[in-house]
Formats: structure tokens, C-alpha cells, sequence
């Protein structure tokens, strides 16, 4: 059960995200991401982790110099022209956008976040994956968006995520660099538009928070850990390769909605080669999460932990049931409209 402190600090985080996307001053969004930044150090603290006092100093000093670059960025702008306006100076621009991609873990800024995820649970790193991506999106749109820079982003982050995580045992960091991926993709979407964004963000959520849950609940940290968990549990065998098959884009399931209008908004906008490099690089992420659940899949191994699943199977089958159907009943509605 969650401590009185951390409920209340966990409200507060909520609260500074909400202040900082529907302030309408940058001082406002910044004092919003600075109250988000406070709250969420400690949630980060537990006592049955020995890593997680690392992971959120860590966190904070990389935030913390994010903001004060945000915040530089800022004063520069009002300095040079007065009022913030969408013709502004590029330079100071792309500062700020840095900022935020800071904020946001994008490549090639990203160099704090697998580390930090390594050092945390799993409910942490679920905040971290999902919430924390709202508010420094919302602010990046707030902005005036230079495509040029924001389509290098998109590629070396799409780069970064597919090389990185080839080679990775450790699942906190493949959901890490599986993050940085979908970031290029919702950047990409952003860019097209905001309704795809919001679409795709939290079909993203639902995903993550899903799988997360459930690595959570197995006490699972490493790939090797879980043929020998799941060998008799054909439930959560089930389950995880629905969600990893979705999170990976595959039809038909709900993951494929969002990248499929995606790549239509980009085909409209004539982005038909960005749109082919992030095919290819949801190939390279796809063959991943398959090698994941690979030695689960093929391999008999007798079980070498007890867990009592059966609380919480009809949930994860009701999850399951929303990740196939969703797909076939977003394609009716958006066929009738």
C-alpha cells in the first residue's frame, strides 16, 4: 500500500503537469514542470531498492539543468523580442526546443534515461515512461516547431533505439530504448497532427502501463527470468505476447491504430520517406520484443517460481480482450465518419 506522503506528492505531480500545459505563459509552463520535478524525486526513493537514491539524483541533476536551459532560453527571447512570438530567433528556438527534448529523454539527449530506469521499480519506471512524456510534448507543440530539427531528431532517435536495444538484457532498458522509439513516433505525429498525437499517446499509455504491470507483479527484471516464470502460465504467456506484439506496431493489434494514421497523415503531408525509415526501424523494434518472448514461446523449462495469479487473470484477460478488438472496432468508427 502506498505511503500518505507519496500520495500526496503524487497528486502534486499530477498538478504541476497540468499547470504547465494549460498555463498560457512560458513562466507558468515552467514553474509547472519545476512543481512535476519536485514531486516526482520521492516517489523515486525506496528503501527496497539500493539503486533508487542514484537513479533520482541522477534524474534531478539532468532535470535540473534541462530547466535551466528552459529557462534561459526563455529570459533570451523575452530580451531580444519583447513578447514570445512564432517568428522567433532560431538559435534561441532550438535552445529551448533542446530543453524540452531533455526533458522528454529523446535522443541524442537521452543519456540519462536507460540509467535511471535501471534504478528503479517498476511503478516508477511506468511514471517515468508514460506522465512524464505529457507535459514537455505539450510544451514542444506550445512552440514554434521547426521541422527540419525535429525530423534529425526523429532519426537519430529511431537509430539510437533500434542499435541500442539489439543487444540489451535487461527489460527496463529495452522498454527504455522501445520509449525513445515511440517518442520519434509521436514526434512524427505531432508534426502531422495534434489529434493523431493525443490518439497515438495514449494507446502508448495503455500498452506501457499494461506491461509494466504485469512485469511488476512477476518480480521480472531480465530476459532470462521469464521462460522459467511462465513455462505453466499460459495466461500471462498470453498476455505479455499480446502486449509486446502491440507495443511493437503488429496488426491486428491496437498498437498498429495509431502508427497506421500516422503513416497516413505523413503519406498526406509528404513525408513518404520519413514515413518508410519509421517502418523500418518498428521492424528492427519488433524483432526484439519477438526475442523476448522467444525462450518463453519454444523453449520447456520447469517453473522455478510460485504465484498466485488467479486475482488477477480476469483483468489481464479484459486487457487482452481491449488490445485485439479496439483495432477492429476504431476501424468501423472512422469508416463511418
Amino acid at each position: 500500500m502506498m505511503k500518505l506522503y507519496k500520495i500526496m506528492f503524487f497528486n502534486s505531480m499530477i498538478l504541476g503537469t497540468l499547470i504547465a500545459i494549460s498555463s498560457l505563459s512560458w513562466w507558468g509552463m515552467w514553474m509547472g514542470l519545476e512543481v512535476n520535478l519536485l514531486s516526482i524525486i520521492p516517489l523515486m526513493n525506496s528503501s527496497k531498492n539500493m539503486l533508487s537514491s542514484e537513479a533520482s539524483l541522477k534524474y534531478f541533476i539532468t532535470q535540473t539543468m534541462a530547466s535551466l536551459v528552459l529557462m534561459l532560453s526563455i529570459t533570451l527571447m523575452m530580451i531580444v523580442n519583447e513578447f514570445i512570438t512564432p517568428m522567433m530567433n532560431i538559435p534561441l528556438t532550438t535552445l529551448l526546443n533542446s530543453a524540452l527534448l531533455t526533458k522528454l529523454g529523446a535522443a541524442p539527449f537521452h543519456f540519462w534515461f536507460p540509467e535511471v530506469m535501471e534504478g528503479l521499480n517498476w511503478f516508477n519506471c511506468s511514471i517515468l515512461l508514460t506522465w512524464q512524456k505529457i507535459a514537455p510534448m505539450a510544451l514542444l507543440m506550445s512552440n514554434h516547431l521547426m521541422v527540419n530539427f525535429i525530423i534529425i531528431i526523429i532519426l537519430i532517435s529511431l537509430m539510437v533505439s533500434t542499435l541500442m536495444s539489439l543487444n540489451q538484457l535487461s527489460l527496463r532498458k529495452i522498454m527504455a530504448f522501445s520509449s525513445i522509439n515511440h517518442i520519434a513516433w509521436m514526434m512524427s505525429a505531432m508534426i502531422s497532427s495534434f489529434s493523431i498525437w493525443t490518439i497515438y499517446l495514449m494507446i502508448y499509455i495503455f500498452i506501457t502501463l499494461n506491461i509494466t504491470y504485469t512485469l511488476n507483479y512477476l518480480k521480472i527484471n531480465l530476459i532470462s527470468q521469464i521462460p522459467g516464470i511462465l513455462n505453466s502460465m499460459k495466461t500471462l504467456k498470453f498476455s505479455l505476447l499480446i502486449n509486446f506484439m502491440s507495443l511493437g506496431g503488429l496488426p491486428p493489434f491496437l498498437g498498429f491504430l495509431p502508427k497506421w494514421l500516422t503513416i497516413n497523415w505523413m503519406i498526406i503531408h509528404n513525408f513518404t520517406l520519413m514515413a518508410l525509415i519509421l517502418i523500418i526501424a518498428t521492424l528492427i523494434m519488433l524483432f526484439v520484443y519477438i526475442r523476448i518472448l522467444t525462450s518463453a514461446l519454444l523453449i520447456s523449462q520447469n517453473e522455478t517460481k510460485k504465484i498466485n495469479f488467479k486475482m488477477n487473470k480476469w483483468l489481464a484477460l479484459s486487457f487482452n480482450f481491449l488490445a485485439i478488438t479496439s483495432l477492429t472496432s476504431c476501424t468501423l468508427i472512422f469508416s463511418l465518419l
